[in-house]
């Protein structure tokens, strides 16, 4: 199996929204369609905020990954956020996390950005683990969310 990544195009969106959906169901996130295929459209749209890659083996779409840029002070210019990642199950456990992961940092790297960030649900021990064991690092801060 070959494990590759494309970077999304508009012509990606229906394909994307599938998968979307299928990572919210699986992470208990509400999904909204109009909403989703919106923010979908702006980061495809527009790459100074970020990127999105499919991530394929061979010809079949597999899973997603997105990564969003900001700017910090603290991180000492542009830093990313793995806004969201997502393999379907039967590709999971196989080392193409690693694999994912390994590739999203060399590209972050090429788009000159200095950190890079995730998020992970507390009761999802597995993923904390994981990205533990690819050099993330807790910093014991709380992620606090206000909708505008």
């Amino acid at each position: 199996m070959n494990i590759r990544y494309e970077l999304a195009k508009a012509h990606h969106t229906d394909l994307l929204m599938q998968l979307v959906e299928e990572f919210y169901e699986f992470d208990g996130h509400p999904f909204i369609p109009d909403k989703a295929r919106e923010a979908i459209a702006g980061l495809i749209e527009n790459p100074a905020h970020g990127r999105i890659w499919l991530v394929m083996a061979d010809d079949t779409p597999i899973g997603y990954v997105a990564i969003t840029i900001g700017y910090s002070l603290e991180y000492h210019g542009l830093g990313g956020f793995v806004d969201e990642i997502f393999l379907r199950e039967p590709y999971r456990g196989k080392g193409i996390g690693r694999q994912t992961f390994a590739f999203m940092e060399a590209e972050c790297r090429k788009l000159g950005l200095n950190v890079l960030h995730l998020e992970v649900m507390p009761e999802n021990q597995k993923a904390y683990a994981f990205y533990c064991k690819q050099g993330y690092v807790d910093r014991q801060s709380s992620l606090l969310t206000k909708w505008l």
